[in-house]
Protein backbone atom coordinates (compact mmCIF):
# COMPACT_ATOMS: atom_id res chain seq x y z
CA UNK A 1 0.00 0.00 0.00
CA UNK A 2 1.34 3.72 -1.35
CA UNK A 3 2.32 5.86 1.63
CA UNK A 4 0.83 9.76 1.15
CA UNK A 5 4.77 10.18 -0.15
CA UNK A 6 3.73 8.34 -2.80
CA UNK A 7 0.56 10.02 -3.59
CA UNK A 8 2.17 12.87 -3.87
CA UNK A 9 5.68 11.96 -5.82
CA UNK A 10 5.93 13.92 -9.44
CA UNK A 11 7.81 12.21 -12.72
CA UNK A 12 10.69 13.12 -14.92
CA UNK A 13 9.64 13.83 -18.45
CA UNK A 14 10.14 10.29 -20.19
CA UNK A 15 9.80 8.25 -23.95
CA UNK A 16 5.93 8.45 -24.50
CA UNK A 17 5.24 4.53 -23.86
CA UNK A 18 7.01 4.89 -20.37
CA UNK A 19 5.04 8.39 -19.51
CA UNK A 20 1.84 6.33 -20.39
CA UNK A 21 2.74 3.35 -18.26
CA UNK A 22 4.18 5.57 -15.18
CA UNK A 23 0.71 7.50 -15.49
CA UNK A 24 -0.93 4.13 -15.14
CA UNK A 25 0.88 3.45 -12.56
CA UNK A 26 0.30 6.69 -10.61
CA UNK A 27 -3.66 5.95 -11.39
CA UNK A 28 -3.75 2.80 -9.55
CA UNK A 29 -1.72 4.42 -6.76
CA UNK A 30 -3.60 7.26 -6.47
CA UNK A 31 -6.92 4.90 -5.93
CA UNK A 32 -5.26 2.60 -3.68
CA UNK A 33 -4.28 6.12 -1.55
CA UNK A 34 -8.09 7.74 -2.04
CA UNK A 35 -9.69 3.93 -0.91
CA UNK A 36 -8.08 4.71 2.50
CA UNK A 37 -5.51 2.23 2.82
CA UNK A 38 -5.99 2.99 7.03
CA UNK A 39 -6.16 -0.27 9.30
CA UNK A 40 -9.85 -1.00 10.41
CA UNK A 41 -10.77 0.29 14.03
CA UNK A 42 -10.31 -1.73 16.73
CA UNK A 43 -12.97 -1.99 19.44
CA UNK A 44 -12.96 -2.59 23.20
CA UNK A 45 -15.10 -2.96 25.76
CA UNK A 46 -14.07 -2.49 30.07
CA UNK A 47 -13.29 -5.84 31.74
CA UNK A 48 -15.48 -7.18 34.44
CA UNK A 49 -14.83 -6.27 37.58
CA UNK A 50 -11.98 -8.29 39.32
CA UNK A 51 -13.71 -10.98 41.29
CA UNK A 52 -13.94 -10.18 44.86
CA UNK A 53 -13.85 -13.76 47.93
CA UNK A 54 -16.98 -15.51 47.73
CA UNK A 55 -19.29 -13.71 50.62
CA UNK A 56 -21.69 -15.36 52.54
CA UNK A 57 -25.21 -13.75 52.38
CA UNK A 58 -26.99 -14.95 54.85
CA UNK A 59 -30.63 -12.48 55.25
CA UNK A 60 -32.17 -10.71 52.06
CA UNK A 61 -30.20 -7.72 51.00
CA UNK A 62 -31.48 -5.01 53.89
CA UNK A 63 -30.82 -1.25 51.52
CA UNK A 64 -31.20 -0.42 48.12
CA UNK A 65 -28.94 1.44 46.02
CA UNK A 66 -29.63 3.05 42.80
CA UNK A 67 -26.87 3.64 40.35
CA UNK A 68 -27.94 6.47 38.63
CA UNK A 69 -26.31 6.65 35.14
CA UNK A 70 -22.66 8.10 35.03
CA UNK A 71 -21.63 11.80 33.72
CA UNK A 72 -19.15 12.23 31.95
CA UNK A 73 -16.94 15.35 30.75
CA UNK A 74 -17.63 16.66 27.18
CA UNK A 75 -14.18 15.66 25.79
CA UNK A 76 -14.47 11.69 26.65
CA UNK A 77 -18.14 11.73 25.44
CA UNK A 78 -17.12 9.71 22.20
CA UNK A 79 -16.14 6.73 20.63
CA UNK A 80 -12.35 7.31 20.84
CA UNK A 81 -10.65 6.41 23.54
CA UNK A 82 -8.57 9.28 24.98
CA UNK A 83 -4.75 9.64 25.60
CA UNK A 84 -2.95 12.80 27.55
CA UNK A 85 0.14 13.37 25.32
CA UNK A 86 1.40 15.87 28.37
CA UNK A 87 0.12 18.21 31.17
CA UNK A 88 -2.44 19.95 28.61
CA UNK A 89 -2.27 18.24 25.13
CA UNK A 90 -5.43 15.25 24.66
CA UNK A 91 -5.49 13.45 22.00
CA UNK A 92 -8.86 11.27 21.02
CA UNK A 93 -7.94 7.89 19.06
CA UNK A 94 -9.23 7.42 15.63
CA UNK A 95 -8.82 3.98 15.10
CA UNK A 96 -8.96 2.74 18.90
CA UNK A 97 -12.77 3.00 19.63
CA UNK A 98 -15.01 2.29 23.03
CA UNK A 99 -17.47 -0.60 21.78
CA UNK A 100 -20.21 0.67 23.57
CA UNK A 101 -21.10 3.86 25.06
CA UNK A 102 -18.67 4.90 27.55
CA UNK A 103 -21.65 6.63 30.42
CA UNK A 104 -23.22 2.92 29.97
CA UNK A 105 -20.21 0.99 30.54
CA UNK A 106 -18.83 3.13 33.73
CA UNK A 107 -22.61 2.51 35.13
CA UNK A 108 -22.73 -0.91 34.31
CA UNK A 109 -19.44 -2.20 35.41
CA UNK A 110 -19.85 0.09 38.91
CA UNK A 111 -23.11 -1.94 39.65
CA UNK A 112 -21.14 -5.34 39.67
CA UNK A 113 -18.26 -3.77 41.55
CA UNK A 114 -20.67 -2.61 44.65
CA UNK A 115 -22.58 -5.60 44.34
CA UNK A 116 -20.23 -8.01 44.78
CA UNK A 117 -18.44 -5.39 47.60
CA UNK A 118 -21.88 -4.53 49.38
CA UNK A 119 -23.55 -8.23 50.16
CA UNK A 120 -25.95 -6.25 52.48
CA UNK A 121 -27.29 -3.66 49.65
CA UNK A 122 -29.23 -4.57 46.40
CA UNK A 123 -27.77 -2.74 43.63
CA UNK A 124 -30.14 -1.53 41.13
CA UNK A 125 -29.73 0.51 38.02
CA UNK A 126 -32.08 3.35 36.69
CA UNK A 127 -34.71 1.49 36.30
CA UNK A 128 -35.10 -0.12 39.74
CA UNK A 129 -37.35 0.98 42.34
CA UNK A 130 -36.67 3.94 44.23
CA UNK A 131 -38.89 4.02 47.41
CA UNK A 132 -36.71 3.96 50.34
CA UNK A 133 -33.17 3.61 48.17
CA UNK A 134 -30.77 6.00 48.68
CA UNK A 135 -29.34 7.12 45.12
CA UNK A 136 -25.71 7.23 44.19
CA UNK A 137 -24.13 9.98 41.55
CA UNK A 138 -21.01 10.06 39.68
CA UNK A 139 -19.63 12.61 37.57
CA UNK A 140 -16.02 11.63 35.65
CA UNK A 141 -13.68 13.86 34.71
CA UNK A 142 -10.78 12.14 33.83
CA UNK A 143 -10.99 8.30 32.22
CA UNK A 144 -8.19 8.41 29.71
CA UNK A 145 -4.47 6.88 29.65
CA UNK A 146 -1.76 9.31 30.67
CA UNK A 147 1.84 9.91 29.07
CA UNK A 148 3.55 8.66 32.55
CA UNK A 149 2.31 5.16 31.33
CA UNK A 150 -0.91 5.31 33.88
CA UNK A 151 -4.45 4.83 33.51
CA UNK A 152 -6.46 7.68 35.24
CA UNK A 153 -10.36 7.66 36.42
CA UNK A 154 -11.21 10.85 38.56
CA UNK A 155 -14.03 13.02 39.35
CA UNK A 156 -16.72 13.50 41.97
CA UNK A 157 -19.59 11.59 43.62
CA UNK A 158 -22.71 12.14 45.81
CA UNK A 159 -25.18 9.82 47.90
CA UNK A 160 -28.71 10.84 48.32
CA UNK A 161 -31.21 9.50 50.82
CA UNK A 162 -34.53 8.29 49.87
CA UNK A 163 -35.88 12.07 49.97
CA UNK A 164 -33.26 13.44 47.73
CA UNK A 165 -31.54 14.91 50.22
CA UNK A 166 -27.47 15.19 49.93
CA UNK A 167 -25.64 13.03 52.53
CA UNK A 168 -22.23 13.65 50.83
CA UNK A 169 -20.43 14.70 48.33
CA UNK A 170 -16.70 13.96 47.70
CA UNK A 171 -14.15 13.19 45.17
CA UNK A 172 -12.78 9.99 43.86
CA UNK A 173 -9.49 9.54 42.06
CA UNK A 174 -7.44 6.17 41.21
CA UNK A 175 -4.83 5.57 38.60
CA UNK A 176 -3.61 2.01 37.59
CA UNK A 177 0.29 1.61 35.57
CA UNK A 178 -0.38 -0.09 32.80
CA UNK A 179 1.73 -3.42 32.59
CA UNK A 180 1.98 -3.17 28.41
CA UNK A 181 1.82 -0.69 25.92
CA UNK A 182 -0.85 -0.51 23.39
CA UNK A 183 -4.39 -0.23 23.81
CA UNK A 184 -5.45 -3.15 25.37
CA UNK A 185 -3.35 -2.97 28.15
CA UNK A 186 -4.69 0.74 28.61
CA UNK A 187 -8.28 -0.44 28.72
CA UNK A 188 -7.45 -3.22 31.13
CA UNK A 189 -5.78 -0.17 33.59
CA UNK A 190 -8.66 1.68 32.98
CA UNK A 191 -10.71 -1.44 34.46
CA UNK A 192 -8.41 -2.18 37.55
CA UNK A 193 -8.79 1.70 38.21
CA UNK A 194 -12.80 1.20 38.26
CA UNK A 195 -11.94 -1.46 40.47
CA UNK A 196 -10.09 0.71 42.66
CA UNK A 197 -12.75 3.41 42.61
CA UNK A 198 -15.39 0.79 43.85
CA UNK A 199 -13.62 -0.07 46.20
CA UNK A 200 -13.74 3.44 47.85
CA UNK A 201 -17.26 4.28 46.99
CA UNK A 202 -17.76 0.60 49.57
CA UNK A 203 -15.68 1.40 52.12
CA UNK A 204 -17.02 5.04 52.06
CA UNK A 205 -20.61 3.59 51.86
CA UNK A 206 -20.18 1.52 54.98
CA UNK A 207 -19.15 3.98 57.02
CA UNK A 208 -21.76 6.38 56.38
CA UNK A 209 -24.37 3.26 57.62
Amino acid sequence: MPNLRSCDRSTPLRPRWLATATLLLILVLLAGCASGGGTSAQRYSLPEGAQSPPISRGEAPSQRLVVARVRITDYLDAEGIVMQLDDITLNRARQHLWAEDLPRQLQRGLRQRLAERLPDTQVLGEDGRRDGAYELRLDVTHFQGRYDGRAIARGEWQLRDAQGEVVTLEPFSAITTLDADGYPALVRALGHSWDAVADQLADRLQELR
